[in-house]
């Protein structure tokens, strides 16, 4: 489990932009079974993906005409219980941290995964995001 020092600040990057944190299996539950469409961001400390992740995501939020009803994220390697019980809603794709995906009416949509967002920069991801916020919300 990493440190809160080390944590912190990159869970504010998105928790400032109006993403609600998930900190347990019941509030997985409840958040990724309701009604609307919710984006889900598997917060990681791994610069190498993570760097571009939260960039991109906010970038996409910040420009997209159509956004998810619902932000929400937890964070791998601290969030230990409710990054678990989401990984089960991801199946079939192997964990990945960071990650994004995308849920509509309690059905997986779309899924980002790190080998897709690791050496992208922050605007393509965007670019992808908004595109799929314009199929799903």
């Amino acid at each position: 489990m990493y440190p809160i020092e080390i944590v912190a600040p990159m869970k504010s990057e998105l928790t400032e932009i109006g993403f609600e944190e998930m900190l347990t299996a019941d509030e997985v539950n409840t958040t990724l079974t309701g009604k609307g469409t919710v984006l889900v961001v598997i917060n990681s400390v791994c610069g190498c993906a993570a760097g571009t992740c939260r960039p991109g995501v906010i970038m996409a939020i910040n420009n997209a005409s159509k956004t998810p009803t619902k932000l929400v994220t937890s964070f791998a390697g601290f969030d230990i219980e409710a990054v678990q019980k989401v990984r089960e809603y991801l199946l079939p794709y192997p964990p990945s941290s960071p990650c994004i995906a995308l849920f509509k009416d309690g059905e997986l949509a779309s899924m980002v995964e790190r080998h897709q967002i690791e050496g992208r920069p922050a605007n393509v991801i965007a670019q992808h995001l908004i595109a799929e916020f314009n199929k799903y919300c």
